[in-house]
């Protein structure tokens, strides 16, 4: 008797996992809307030595900065570009490549990025960034689908945690990150006190018009981008140092 109990246990659980797994549904295509919200406060206390400054510039923003992008994805492409406006942003806080534009190739791991810094846009061509990730057990809900969380470290000191979603089969994510088993949904830079979180997901087809790389800008690798920026920016010290790397990412 124990034995039958058993085995109609057995056979109900694998019934049970069996039915779950024929009712998820893999994304392959659609399109991604990414909140990213930048802490002023926290980072004008970075760029400058001298306290007083910051502490005075802050009685006159907002102390977020949030923008929207969208990612169209279909297997093996991304495109990411600004989304639309946030009418309560905060436009008195302007840093370089805020509005960048990202078309990666997973398939031939080439990336073309458009970047603009201050004055001069770039059009950046290289390889997609390698990131080597290190995959945890934490997970948690980002747009409503089940994410694993992913650490890693980049540009030799910057410190990213990202959560991903196996359920979108197309890989990539925003900005330049991407190298995980499935779609990124969320990204946070503590010490750059900066984050992006998809807020909702489409599942709609997607036509090759809308993912055409862009065009425009000064053609550059990331090197040369590098090199000219520090070039550029040497005297601005702390607050230089800063942009770079926001350029950079």
């Amino acid at each position: 008797m124990k034995a039958l109990k058993y085995s109609c246990c057995l056979l109900f659980l694998i019934s049970f996992a069996s039915a779950k797994s024929q009712n998820t549904v893999f994304i392959t295509e659609g399109k991604i809307e990414y909140e990213k919200k930048l802490n002023v406060y926290a980072q004008m206390q970075d760029e400058r030595e001298d306290d007083s400054w910051a502490e005075l510039r802050k009685k006159g923003m907002p102390k977020f900065k949030t923008t929207y992008f969208d990612l169209t994805f279909v297997s093996g492409k991304t495109l990411y570009k600004p989304g639309k406006e946030n009418e309560d942003n905060n436009k008195l806080w302007q840093q370089p490549a805020e509005d960048n534009v990202i078309y990666n190739d997973m398939e031939t791991g080439k990336t073309i990025s458009q970047k603009k810094v201050f004055d001069q846009a770039f059009l950046i061509q290289d390889s997609i960034r390698k990131i080597k990730w290190k995959i945890t057990d934490e997970m948690r809900n980002i747009a409503g689908f089940q994410c694993r969380r992913a650490n890693a470290i980049i540009m030799d000191s910057i410190y990213v945690v990202a959560f991903y979603t196996d359920e979108i089969v197309a890989t990539g994510g925003p900005e330049s990150f991407s190298g995980l088993p499935g779609m990124i949904l969320g990204v946070a830079l503590p010490h750059q006190h900066v984050t992006w979180f998809a807020t909702k997901v489409m599942a709609i087809p997607t036509k090759p018009s809308d993912l055409i790389a862009p065009t425009k800008g000064k053609k550059v690798n990331y090197n040369a981008l590098k090199e000219t920026l520090n070039s550029s920016l040497k005297e601005w010290g702390k607050m230089g140092r800063v942009f770079v790397q926001a350029a950079m990412l």
